[in-house]
């Protein structure tokens, strides 16, 4: 028989995103394979810590509790060492999801799922994928960047800026973070401090951006260097957006999966994520969110997820299902994809003589 491919979780973490991530990691190893992967469950606690356990499913008081080590889990201490072929990283959020694990395993020179150092971070950071949208002339929505000291120092000549640049309603949302943590819908201007003190609770920049009349549209990405997007869907929420109550506590949220979309709009989306994709340096995997302008069906690329949630509520892996690509399979061509880029960074340093 061939020998089994070793795969490594890892989840939890440090962010905001910590349960959404312990979900995802359990749905990814319900659907990877048992005959083609062996599978190592590695736990972040909230401090950054981490322990092998039996399985993301573990109970939370069971999970946290034992003995944690420094996170390095190529060469464990006390003689406990973990061995994998490859990394697959389900960390929402930053500490896992921006940067910070993907250069981790590129200095242990290890393969990985997902993308790299840069596109996470990226990714991760919505003030400059923004930048990296506009210089690349993708529509995006306007927007404005407050950053914390700026604002504690002149918060009055701040805002009278932002009500100068941009029309309510307004979304104020952390800079780096995602599930909708941090969010705030403004409708007012009497609420734009407590929005922007909110965001500033999980970062120290805010994302101010300009409301719209509007559908979300998301739209699932897969490849390296040649990318494809999948079928686009829509998320019908049952509040005034899409927020973390929506989609992680209610479980009112509907999905048009795929969504209702005139050809030339689910073109245009589809598109228009292969380019986001690119413009962030993405690699293996992203979901690219937009907004469709009601009344003008205009195109607006909102964000880019470069570790989209894998819960059995994603839209990442439902939008591959009903585009004609499984979950089980799905996951298999992510690690693939995970070794093709190992194998060329490799090729890229000199250092594969084949």
């Amino acid at each position: 028989m061939d020998k089994k491919t070793v795969v490594a979780l890892l989840f939890g973490g440090r962010s905001a995103e910590h349960e959404v991530s312990v979900a995802s990691a359990a749905a990814v190893r319900k659907n990877l394979d048992p005959a083609k992967f062996e599978v190592v469950s590695i736990f972040l606690n909230r401090e950054g810590r981490w322990r092998r356990v039996a399985t993301p499913e573990v109970p939370p008081e069971e999970i946290a509790a034992g003995e944690f080590r420094g996170f390095l889990p190529w060469s464990g201490p006390g003689g406990e060492e973990i061995r994998a072929d490859i990394y697959f990283p389900v960390l929402h959020g930053p500490y896992g999801e921006d940067g910070t694990i993907q250069g981790l395993l590129d200095l242990a020179d290890v393969p990985y799922v997902g993308a790299g150092v840069l596109g996470s971070a990226a990714g991760m950071d919505k003030a400059v994928m923004k930048e990296l949208f506009r210089s690349r002339g993708l529509p995006i929505v306007p927007h404005r960047l407050v950053r914390e000291a700026d604002w504690r120092r002149r918060a009055a000549a701040v805002g009278r800026s932002l009500r100068r640049d941009l029309r309510l309603p307004l979304f104020v949302k952390p800079a780096n973070l995602g599930s909708s943590v941090g969010v705030t819908r403004v409708v007012s201007w009497s609420g734009l401090e407590e929005a922007v003190a909110e965001a500033f609770r999980f970062d120290r920049k805010a994302v101010v951006e300009q409301g719209l009349a509007c559908r979300e549209i998301e739209c699932s990405v897969l490849g390296n260097d040649s990318p494809r997007a999948s079928l686009p869907g829509e998320v019908i929420p049952q509040r005034d957006f899409y927020d973390y109550r929506d989609k992680y506590l209610d479980g009112k949220t509907e999905f048009g999966i795929p969504a209702k979309l005139p050809t030339a709009v689910a073109r245009r989306v589809r598109r228009l994520a292969v380019e986001a994709f690119l413009a962030c340096e993405g690699s293996g995997l992203a979901r690219v969110d937009f907004f469709l302008e009601k009344g003008t069906d205009r195109v607006y690329v909102n964000e880019i997820n470069t570790l989209p949630g894998f819960t059995e509520i994603s839209m990442y892996p439902k939008l591959w299902a009903v585009s004609g690509l499984a979950f089980g399979p799905l996951l298999e061509l992510l690690i693939e994809l995970g070794f093709e880029r190992h194998r060329a960074r490799r090729r890229d340093a000199g250092r594969d003589k084949r």
